[in-house]
Formats: C-alpha cells, structure tokens, sequence
C-alpha cells in the first residue's frame, strides 16, 4: 500500500487516482499523524444487475416428472 502526504497526493493527485483505479490497490494520504484512503469502489459484475424473480421455480430438473400441477393448473375452455 502506498502512503503519500497531503502535498504530494495534492501534486499528483491525477495520478493516484488513475494509479487506484488501474490497481484497486488503495493510496493511504497522511497528514498531522492522521491518515485517509483512496480507495476506488467496487465494481459490480453482471449477475449483480440481474433482478430477483421471487416466483422463479429452482431445483433440480430430473425433480420436474415427480411434480404434480393438477390443482394448480385450469385449462382454458
């Protein structure tokens, strides 16, 4: 992790946030013997975005001949 100071992370402030951004390695700037984080945020994949479907039927699909609909399923006259 690399630490820099309040004038030097000033001065090349450009570049450490390209530097955090290409790595995920966080920069630690210090300054009066307290310290912050660069930090990028987390990116969040595909499977992130995909939207729950509460009524979605899982399992395993050798299961499905054991299944019985006959109450649950009217057909249409």
């Amino acid at each position: 992790m690399k630490i820099e100071t309040v004038s030097s992370a000033q001065a090349n402030l450009y570049r450490l946030v390209d530097q955090v951004l290409e790595t995920g390695e966080p920069v630690i700037i210090k300054r009066h013997g307290r310290s912050v984080q660069l930090v990028a945020e987390a990116v969040n994949g595909k499977l992130a975005q995909v939207r729950k479907i509460p009524d979605l039927v899982t399992g395993n699909s050798d299961n499905l001949p054991d299944q019985h609909w006959d109450k649950e399923w009217q057909p249409f006259i």
